[in-house]
């Protein structure tokens, strides 16, 4: 099995645990007064490869880079 410090795999795609983690804060914070709008939700922050051999993950939102072993 793939074992990551910075990705967990969605089986679709890789996601950021520190930008999901983020996301779900901002999703909790109370709104400004005023607006009364719901915030929309963020796009996922779904990894991509640096290259064609796929040994290391990059999220395309914080920079965060990861090469990945096989455990």
């Amino acid at each position: 099995m793939i074992q990551t410090n910075h990705f967990f795999n969605l089986g679709y795609g890789w996601l950021c645990k520190h930008c999901s983690s983020a996301d779900t804060e901002a999703k909790h914070r109370p709104t400004e007064a005023g607006g009364g709008q719901q915030q929309k939700a963020p796009a996922l922050a779904l990894a991509g490869w640096t290259d064609a051999s796929r040994h290391a993950l990059t999220c395309p939102r914080c920079g965060i880079e990861e090469t990945i072993t096989n455990a």
